[in-house]
């Protein structure tokens, strides 16, 4: 079979930005199809249903899984999940060690491996939560046997403090926003 027919998948990651180094980074998953799964908005306020809860005990399990892993503000809304996740050197993760760079793209960043997920990177702790909780949703719920998650996820490199901020604020208020967000469907 000839290979170089078959269409690759757009990676949505930075070319040759290694993605274990320390940081803080910005993470969206979506639910497949943006399935409303996890609760509903009410008076302004997430509302999580058991698949809910399921997401938001495994999100705050990745720390116990990850030794360089903080998690700064995160929400879980109806069909997806905002976080800030920050990698550390030596299990030492902090929102206020951390580096923040105004350039992250060193010219010295490592390369990502060729094959497979890099151990301890971003990818390798959105792989972690998918599968976990899709094997818990799984099993708690028959009909949603199958993919649970969106194949990819969004991620932006945290910069500075002022970056951090906002997007705090952005996850913070993301309830509030529900019906203005181009993800709500009636």
């Amino acid at each position: 079979m000839d290979r170089s027919d078959i269409s690759h998948r757009r990676s949505l990651r930075l070319k040759d930005y290694d993605y274990s180094q320390v940081g803080a980074y910005f993470v969206t998953i979506f639910t497949f199809q943006h399935r409303k799964l996890f609760g509903e908005i009410h008076d302004n306020e997430m509302q999580l249903n058991a698949l809910g809860q399921i997401a938001s005990a495994q999100w705050l399990q990745l720390q116990t899984r990850f030794s360089n892993l903080e998690l700064g503000e995160w929400i879980i809304m109806p069909n997806h999940i905002h976080g800030i996740v920050v990698i550390s050197d030596k299990g030492e993760a902090s929102l206020e060690k951390s580096p923040l760079s105004p350039n992250p793209l060193a010219k010295d960043a490592s390369p990502l491996r060729p094959s497979g997920t890099t151990p301890g990177s971003v990818g390798a702790i959105i792989q972690n939560y998918k599968s976990i909780t899709s094997r818990k949703i799984s099993a708690h719920s028959e009909k949603l046997k199958g993919q649970i998650w969106q194949r990819n996820y969004y991620e932006h490199i945290i910069r500075n403090q002022r970056e951090l901020q906002a997007i705090t604020d952005y996850i913070q208020t993301n309830p509030q926003n529900w019906e203005k967000d181009t993800e709500y469907k009636t």
